[in-house]
């Protein structure tokens, strides 16, 4: 059994997500919550979760200062739910630390689905501080991407993307997981803007833009 937090100040919301984890899946996962940034942090030190789930706009203390002061001791998988939908808004959370920014509204089982799998991916596998390849190296704790020495500036989609493929270096990710981890639920999205994204990255990598590779009608991967 998973155990999880949501902090989230709308009652609707945090009751609706919490009574939907607990009923999807008999004893799949045990859900607190709490309806503001400082009861939140409590319980997130007291107890042992397997993810924190944090609205961005909360009284007290907000969702990105709930997730530096968890990050200077905890790796917890954090997933910030929010209506600020707006670049600089979501590259500041991942520059905190957190592990996907998921914006109001969603479905629920869209969001069920994301959390099993960032769960299970972080109970799998060994999570790094920084991630590198060659010349290239990506530190999710600033978000600060380096390439060939100097630093990158990138949008909040060509981060994401280069994110999920040093995460997984050396293996294909599709273009549809690429799309469903990176763009979420939007049903307005097709490949067309993943390759617009691809190409902006590939060129604001410079040199380093040739690590990442094109596996025809698979996807794409990274590598040296």
């Amino acid at each position: 059994m998973y155990r999880i937090l949501i902090v989230e100040d709308d009652p609707d919301i945090r009751e609706l997500a919490a009574n939907y984890f607990t009923k999807k899946e008999k004893d799949m996962f045990t859900v607190d919550t709490a309806a503001d940034g400082e009861a939140g942090l409590v319980k997130a030190y007291e107890n042992n979760y397997d993810l924190l789930m944090l609205d961005v706009m909360l009284p007290e203390m907000d969702g990105f200062e709930i997730c530096r002061e968890i990050r200077r001791e905890s790796d917890v998988p954090i997933m910030f739910i929010t209506a600020r939908a707006n670049e600089s808004d979501i590259l500041n959370g991942y520059a905190l630390g957190c592990d996907d920014y998921v914006v109001k509204p969603f479905p629920l089982p869209v969001l069920y689905q994301k959390v099993t799998a960032l769960i299970k991916r972080s109970k799998g596998l060994v999570r790094s501080r920084i991630f590198s390849v060659g010349s290239l190296s990506l530190n999710p704790n600033n978000g600060i991407v380096i390439s060939g020495g100097e630093e990158v500036k990138l949008t909040a989609r060509e981060y994401g993307i280069l994110k999920v493929l040093l995460e997984n270096k050396g293996v294909i990710i599709s273009r549809e997981k690429l799309l469903d981890i990176v763009w979420g639920y939007d049903s307005d999205v097709d490949a067309r803007v993943l390759d617009t994204h691809m190409r902006n990255l590939r060129k604001a990598l410079g040199g380093n833009g040739k690590l990442i590779k094109t596996a025809v009608r698979r996807g794409y991967k990274i590598g040296e």
